[in-house]
């Protein structure tokens, strides 16, 4: 196995794909676990809390869309979630840059 911090810092920042096309930040970073993770130290790890999160997020949206009737509270919902989704990348890529194991926070651990 090989040390790539680049590849998993560009991991990380691969679910801000979703600020350019709309869609994408759960597929890319999981092509990049699914097909990097036996030959990058660590990408394991990194890439099953990716994915996780990615889920997590996408079940949190699913949450809020029925929370949209009730006072609007799925709006700030979604913006919140919004905000989550960019922020976290960043911070995680930074501290996988300087070699330690982010986690992302109010994540389901659906693979482990």
């Amino acid at each position: 196995m090989r040390e790539d911090n680049q590849l998993i810092v560009i991991t990380h920042l691969s679910q801000l794909v979703t600020l350019v096309t709309g869609f994408g930040s759960l597929i890319i970073p999981l092509i990049l676990w699914a097909t990097q993770k036996e030959k990058v130290y660590n990408m394991d790890t990194h890439g099953k809390n990716i994915v996780n999160f990615q889920l997590s997020l996408i079940v949190y949206f699913i949450i809020c869309i029925p929370l949209i009737l009730l006072l609007g509270l799925g709006l700030l919902g979604f913006i919140v979630l919004g905000i989550i989704s960019i922020i976290f990348p960043v911070i995680n890529a930074i501290k996988a840059s300087n070699g330690e194991t982010p986690t992302y926070p109010f994540s389901f651990k659906f693979i482990s």
